[in-house]
């Protein structure tokens, strides 16, 4: 060969690899940070009491996950790819011992989407699950569960879709011919349906469900969270759909560098975009019909329902079809979750009908929406398909829970569960601040008597002044408190009625009356300072003119005893 003409072959060579390579990492670091975005839409749904396990959760789910994966998932893959398709098989540790480094991108590449599939689980389980058995759970997940589902589609096992054959429909004798472009099956729905398993299995949170199977809301801690973390998965869905076009550009016959797979690249990004729009605007409607009201959650959730229906399909459908298949992915979603809550399974972040049902119905779909047009072959192969990856992710998941519930390690007790498992689990407070500005008034620096009158005030009695005021004037009064000179006083958190009016609340598109409004009880106990100042001091930093501003009580103390000194009576106060 011309020595000129393979010099020319080689540089284009390095160019088609290079652009391939950095257009695959580009994805990969998108799809990674989806877990940023994981994060925030599962803390937000959970209590405040679960918000430090929710994320612990997160971070573990990476790093255990991650790890198993590269020893033994990556391996598992391969081999189930090949003794059910009949492919090639470099070893179970092949991955160890890369010919090339540049392959160990293509094995980062696939980890991602295997610890996308892993998190899903950790918001079904949300509230009452053992840290460590869900981690044991990621570990096989990551290790066994997920590479199976992998090896018998992605790896060439036996529902692999056979690329010769006519349309990309008719699958030879082993492969099944299942198409599933990103993971819309593979990875959410099988995600999706570990997590309801997983929940059924270690059973509801307390107080979910009353003795007749009626439902109650347990809200999420914050909704801001919980719409900040879908926008960052939106995001990284790109990453998830479009990055799955990874062949760039590629030499043919001819030795021209030609377009791969971002031949269809603009299809893919089209079919994500509409996606998630129409999902959102599938759930906001049914919320809508439901209720009377669109419910924010679930057009957070919706959205993501149709991301998830577009990403096995993204490359093959029509963008009439999906529009049309994510907007029934969204609008299932209330209906789904609320048959999930009619059959007793309390599934907290929805994982099911986002990321499971969505999924399924996605892949489903594909024959009647797919640009060549219906095809009963592939119909076939995608009912096949689905049903031989839920059967297997059930059964999994339900022996590794299974067996944990039997021993007695699925759950946390129900005394922790009541506390929240931020601090039985984790021995943190995710909000230990009760109220800002963090104002300096211990009143311990200076040795010195603070007597604000220069007497003997409360007739030389020792009194409790009581107040239950707004949380967010807590850091007024503690300022005021300061000035007034009665630094010493103890806070909690508490819940309550009075004056102020019930409200009516929604939590994804289920209303429930909120009658006991969130409150801080201050308790500061005086001698020297006279117990009026301190009202006053109070109601002045406390007042907004509104009902709900609370109340002061003053109640007299027998006798206080200082635990460190002995003291008794004023000299402990």
């Amino acid at each position: 060969m011309d020595p000129v003409l393979l010099q020319a072959a080689t540089d284009l060579s390095a160019i088609v690899d290079g652009v391939n390579l950095a257009w695959v990492l580009v994805a990969t670091f998108l799809i990674f940070f989806m877990h940023a975005g994981f994060a925030m839409l599962e803390a937000g749904q959970v209590r405040s009491k679960n918000v430090a396990n929710q994320l612990t959760k997160n971070l573990l789910t990476w790093s255990v996950g991650v790890v198993a994966f590269f020893f033994v998932g990556a391996g598992v893959a391969a081999l189930t790819g090949s003794v059910t398709g009949g492919g090639d098989y470099g070893g179970i540790f092949a991955t160890l011992e890369a010919a090339d480094p540049n392959e160990w991108v293509e094995w980062l590449y696939g980890a991602v989407f295997a610890m996308t599939a892993a998190t899903i689980v950790s918001g079904a389980v949300a509230g009452r699950a053992k840290l460590r058995a869900y981690v044991t759970y990621t570990l096989l997940l990551a290790a066994v569960i997920y590479p199976v589902v992998e090896g018998f589609t992605w790896a060439g096992g036996l529902l692999a879709i056979n690329e010769n054959a006519a349309n990309g429909f008719i699958a030879d004798a082993i492969g099944v011919g299942f198409h599933d472009f990103a993971g819309g099956m593979i990875v959410h729905g099988m995600g999706g349906i570990a997590g309801l398993t997983a929940a059924y299995v270690i059973g509801p949170r307390l107080d979910r469900f009353n003795e007749d199977g009626s439902a109650n809301v347990i809200p999420g801690h914050s909704l801001t969270f919980a719409v900040l973390g879908t926008l960052v998965l939106a995001f990284g869905w790109y990453g998830f759909n479009v990055g799955t076009a990874a062949t760039v550009l590629e030499i043919n016959e001819a030795g021209e560098i030609v377009l791969g797979d971002f031949a269809f690249v603009g299809r893919v990004a089209l079919a994500t975009t509409l996606g998630m729009a129409a999902g959102a605007i599938g759930a906001g409607g049914v919320a809508l019909a439901k209720t009377g009201k669109v419910d924010t959650l679930y057009v957070a959730n919706g959205l993501l329902a149709g991301l998830v229906a577009v990403t096995g399909i993204a490359d093959v459908v029509t963008w009439v079809g999906a529009l049309g298949i994510a907007f029934i992915a969204g609008a299932q979603l209330p209906i789904v979750f609320e048959l999930t809550e009619r059959v007793g399974i309390d599934d907290v972040c929805a994982v099911f009908p986002v990321h499971g049902s969505a999924g399924v119905i996605g892949c489903l779909l594909i024959p009647f929406a797919h640009v060549d047009g219906f095809s009963v072959e592939l119909l076939t192969a995608q009912v096949a398909g689905v049903a031989v990856i839920a059967v297997w992710t059930v059964v999994a998941t339900a022996a590794v829970f299974g067996v944990f519930k039997a021993i007695g390690q699925a759950r946390v007790s129900p005394d922790h569960e009541r506390d929240g498992l931020d601090v039985s689990e984790h021995g943190v407070d995710t909000y230990p601040e009760f109220g800002q500005p963090d104002v300096a008034t211990d009143g311990g620096t200076e040795e010195k008597i603070i007597r604000a009158d220069g007497g003997e005030p409360n007739d030389g009695e020792i009194k409790m002044v009581t107040a239950i005021i707004r949380p967010d004037k807590l850091g007024e009064v503690k300022k005021a408190l300061a000035e007034v000179g009665a630094p010493s006083l103890t806070v909690t958190n508490v819940s309550g009625r009075g004056s102020q009016p019930a409200k009516k609340g929604q939590w994804r598109g289920e209303e429930y009356t909120v009658d006991l409004h969130q409150k801080v009880k201050i308790e500061c106990v005086v001698a020297d300072v006279p117990a009026q100042e301190v009202v006053e001091a109070i109601a002045d930093a406390a007042n907004t003119g509104e009902p709900g501003d609370g109340k002061i009580f003053v109640l007299p103390i027998e006798d206080a005893y200082q635990v460190r000194t002995g003291k008794t009576g004023q000299d402990a106060v």
